[in-house]
């Protein structure tokens, strides 16, 4: 008897402290903010003032660097779109230029979007972590903080794999440019520049341009793609809050809510990043393109890697955005059969009303366009590939 007491004690003891640490474990994730890494870069990038800097000479100092970083990306971008314009012959002059200018076209692009987004940016990423978009329940937590985590390995990687090729291309500009005397890029240059000092200046001006283009491009792409990661993350959370309700005999009218807030968060996210989205679409195969070309007309040399390595990079920019595009797309469609497959035959009337509500509207599925001229998904990569050959094949007949 004793005993027995002892074990129901131990029990509900067991009992209260499970749900004080789920409670606390609730609370903390709540008070942390989405996506870390992302708007960390975001942050160096210039794109995003720290929110710890508040005050007047802070925002002040943090908009200097703005502007710095958008000038490293302008003061490079218009001397080789002079140099194509002026200087320009043959196509393999072309080609030279234009797989670099056309990728700062892209970051100047980008950054501009980013900086006119700010306000956007800190919506979007605040909504995340408000209601109804908020997890609630330790198996709503666990599948945030599985997301969570697919994004910051993701931008871990891809920041790895951008920044890599970035350095390799300069490693080979310091050991084969540099010592021959030669600027690293192409560019138009109204001024004699011969001497040592202005043509250090310029050699690394050009060299850090770059760099600074790249940290941009990282940031916009991990930033896009972690808002849509949020989305698929939603439609999860929002399956698993139907299947309770179903199972408790519940209120569907919060699910309802939700859902149409993940449309409307879906949109919002389409409306703000549309025109980087289209200008990603078009400088990637104009990329591919101009680089097939060079690549056909070299030989195998220490030029070859780098260009190997930044071919790859902007096919897989523009692949991650039509991935995880037609993800949402599948699994915004796959909504209804979900819950066509629930136990909802003794259901009362109202209940299901609101299951047929929100199958309906699924039954248009979340699409993200550029520009509303192409869908993001997979059947558009494929056929920017088609593209890209195309223009490469009548370039070569030329």
């Amino acid at each position: 008897m004793i005993l027995r007491n002892f074990v129901k004690l131990f029990q509900k003891i067991s009992l209260c402290a499970f749900n004080l640490i789920q409670k606390e474990s609730s609370n903390k994730f709540q008070e942390m903010r989405v996506m870390q890494i992302p708007l960390k870069i975001l942050t160096v990038a210039g794109c995003r003032p720290p929110v710890s800097w508040s005050s007047f000479c802070k925002q002040t100092v943090y908009n200097a660097y703005t502007i710095f970083v958008s000038l490293l990306l302008f003061t490079f971008m218009l001397p080789q779109f002079m140099d194509i314009i002026l200087n320009v012959a043959n196509p393999n002059e072309f080609t030279d230029t234009l797989y670099v200018m056309l990728a700062m076209i892209m970051a100047c692009c980008k950054m501009f979007s980013l900086v006119i987004n700010r306000k956007n940016i800190e919506i979007l990423t605040n909504a995340l972590i408000e209601k109804p978009f908020k997890p609630v329940e330790l198996d709503e937590i666990k599948i945030r903080q599985k997301f969570d985590s697919i994004i910051q390995t993701n931008t871990i990687i891809y920041t790895v794999m951008i920044e890599g090729t970035c350095g390799c291309m300069t490693l080979t500009s310091l050991f084969t440019d540099l010592r021959k005397g030669d600027l690293a890029y192409r560019e138009w240059i109204p001024y004699e520049y011969s001497s040592n000092i202005m043509y250090y200046i310029i050699y690394f001006r050009q060299l850090i341009s770059l760099t600074a283009a790249s940290v941009v491009n990282v940031a916009c792409d991990c930033l896009i793609c972690g808002l849509l990661l949020h989305i698929y993350c939603q439609i999860e959370i929002l399956e698993c809050r139907l299947k309770k309700c179903l199972r408790d005999q519940g209120n569907l009218s919060e699910c309802v809510y939700q859902h149409n807030h993940i449309y409307k968060f879906a949109y919002m996210v389409n409306d703000k990043f549309k025109f980087i989205i289209a200008v990603q679409f078009m400088v990637s195969t104009l990329v591919v393109c101009s680089n097939l070309y060079q690549l056909a007309k070299i030989t195998i040399s220490a030029e070859y890697i780098p260009l190997i390595l930044y071919t790859f990079c902007m096919t897989f920019q523009i692949l991650i955005y039509c991935w995880y595009g037609n993800e949402i797309k599948l699994k915004s469609n796959q909504l209804s059969a979900e819950i066509f497959g629930m136990d909802w035959i003794n259901l009362d009337k109202k209940v299901k009303e609101n299951l047929i509500m929100i199958m309906n509207r699924s039954l248009k599925p979340i699409e993200f366009s550029s520009a509303h001229i192409l869908t993001v998904n997979l059947e558009s990569f494929t056929k920017l590939l088609k593209t890209s050959y195309s223009a490469y094949s009548i370039l070569r007949s030329m």
